[in-house]
């Protein structure tokens, strides 16, 4: 019995030996894996981001064209952005459409998203597949659709238009936002309340409101950053005297280039960039 003990600890122990000198090369393997893995990212991400980022150098040189970017630095096209009455009279008209779209997509989102949850399963997955429409549909045809719609009510040229407008893309955001949150929230909380003797606005306005805030704050951050840049849209709903600044952009590019909207596409992308931080954040604190 002790020679076929031995016999057995002698085979084992190579085993062993093989199966420890194993793993050290395991783990190289997944480390050279995970480096090459970010690596590719890391290259993928610089192709997609670098031409934004050439526009920001563009914006700070001295040539008068632009596409070039010479040795010298100035502030003098953010200071005739400033101090351009079509480029602020622009701004506001954004401002104005961001702000009211952002409102009215954010309320209609919200309330949408509630009564799909009320719904059956199935009923609420097509009703959901049928709100993603504006983000599947190109939006040249949704701008045609609302443009024929705005002639009809008389609106053509006005706020209002580009609300309505804006607010149809920014929707779906709202909902894929508020549906997360939802998705995470127990009901047993809302029928706790409902049992203490809670009417349903005080329940919503105590249990349900607080927890998908973040949500709502998400989508309505998504809504206004939508809005902010849209141009498609716009293009069919503005007026000579009424343009929305990245509708004022394409048509100074199609006659004048200068740095000037170099300048301005950097002003757009930092409040772009600032809202989804903000975007991020809300998230990060809720998980």
């Amino acid at each position: 019995m002790s020679t076929n003990t031995q016999d057995i600890a002698g085979i084992g122990a190579p085993r062993v030996d093989e199966a420890l000198a194993a793993r050290p090369r395991k783990k190289r393997d997944i480390s050279v894996r995970w480096i090459a893995l970010t690596a590719v990212a890391s290259l993928v991400g610089l192709y997609l981001i670098l031409p934004t980022l050439l526009i920001i150098p563009m914006s700070f040189s001295d040539s008068s064209s632009l596409g070039r970017i010479s040795g010298h630095w100035t502030l003098k096209w953010y200071q005739e952005l400033v101090e351009k009455k079509d480029w602020a009279r622009a701004a506001g008209v954004s401002l104005q459409v961001a702000a009211l779209s952002t409102i009215l997509a954010t309320v209609l989102g919200t309330a949408a998203t509630f009564g799909l949850f009320k719904l059956s399963p199935r009923v609420r997955a097509f009703m959901q597949g049928t709100s993603m429409a504006p983000l599947i549909i190109p939006p040249v045809i949704i701008g045609i659709g609302v443009y024929i719609l705005m002639l009809k009510l008389g609106l053509f040229g006005t706020l209002q238009s580009l609300v309505i407008g804006h607010a149809v893309l920014s929707i779906p955001f709202v909902i894929v936002a508020v549906s997360t949150s939802l998705a995470q929230f127990d009901p047993s909380q809302e029928q706790a309340a409902a049992i203490l003797g809670a009417r349903p606005w005080t329940r919503f306005r105590r249990v349900v409101f607080p927890q998908i805030l973040p949500g709502i704050v998400a989508g309505a951050l998504f809504a206004f950053v939508t809005s902010w840049d849209e141009v498609v849209v716009s293009t069919f709903l503005v007026s000579p005297n009424f343009r929305t600044l990245p509708v004022e952009m394409w048509i100074q590019a199609r006659t004048t280039v200068t740095p000037v909207l170099a300048a301005l596409s950097t002003v757009l992308m930092v409040v772009s960039t600032l809202a989804l931080v903000g975007m991020f954040r809300l998230q990060r604190t809720r998980k």
